[in-house]
């Protein structure tokens, strides 16, 4: 099991955390908003073990509540991250990388499913389309930044956040059944971590539940597929 992070000394730091409690994790450095670091880690993989059978993508950017960031950064850079840079982990792990019956896990949010029901009902309708292409829901998140850039998003049809389009990536993928590999979201539920708020109600080991869920979802297991899912239950988009 390896752990990743883009700073080097927080990664380690964290491999130590978790080897104090019996643990053996490895560290690789990754950072996912970095293309070549992307490519150097799944080379590294390939070479060194063939592929890999379980990837939970956990990197994200929050702007808590209240935050006084404009709206366009805040769309700009959380997008960045919490799709293009996955979108850019995904196309460069899952199919040249990834063993036979792998498992994906997009770490999301509920607020993401939220976002979604906030959209006009025109976008709703495209977002939940059986027949969307990940061409047509990458355009509809770069021209979702471009209004916001314009301060028009909400003319446009778009709520007042940024998340949700990692998602609906993973509807897209219900249709690519390469490999048997199994790609789902899922909601932690409020967790403490340096990200949220010490007030959150559960705990890192309780926000891991669901993840370790569909990671270790049994050879041969067909659904949960292109899902997203929260206290191990399928939820509506």
């Amino acid at each position: 099991v390896y752990l990743t992070s883009r700073d080097v000394g927080r990664g380690e730091e964290a491999v130590k955390s978790l080897s104090s409690e019996g643990l053996n994790p490895k560290f690789h450095q990754l950072d996912i908003n970095d293309v070549s670091s992307i490519t150097a880690a799944a080379a590294f993989f390939k070479e060194k073990y063939g592929g890999v059978d379980v990837l939970i993508n956990n990197a994200a950017i929050l702007f808590k509540e209240g935050d006084t960031t404009p709206f366009a950064v805040q769309a700009d850079v959380t997008l960045k991250t919490n799709f293009f840079a996955t979108r850019d982990m995904l196309t460069h792990f899952l199919c040249p990388v990834f063993c036979v019956s792998g498992r994906v896990v997009n770490v999301s949010s509920l607020g993401g499913s939220w976002a979604l029901k906030d959209c006009s009902p025109a976008l709703q309708q495209r977002f939940r389309s059986e027949d969307i292409t990940e061409d047509e829901l990458v355009g509809l998140m770069q021209r979702f930044v471009a209004e916001s850039q314009k301060g028009k998003h909400k003319e446009d049809g778009w709520p007042e956040t940024a998340y949700g389009g990692l998602i609906m990536r993973c509807h897209i993928y219900r249709n690519n059944d390469s490999k048997c590999i199994l790609v789902n979201a899922c909601c932690p539920g409020w967790v403490r971590t340096d990200m949220t708020s010490e007030k959150a109600p559960k705990s890192p080991d309780e926000g891991a539940i669901t993840p370790v869920y569909l990671a270790l979802l049994p050879p041969g297991a067909t659904e949960p597929h292109g899902k997203f899912v929260s206290d191990k239950e399928v939820q509506p988009w």
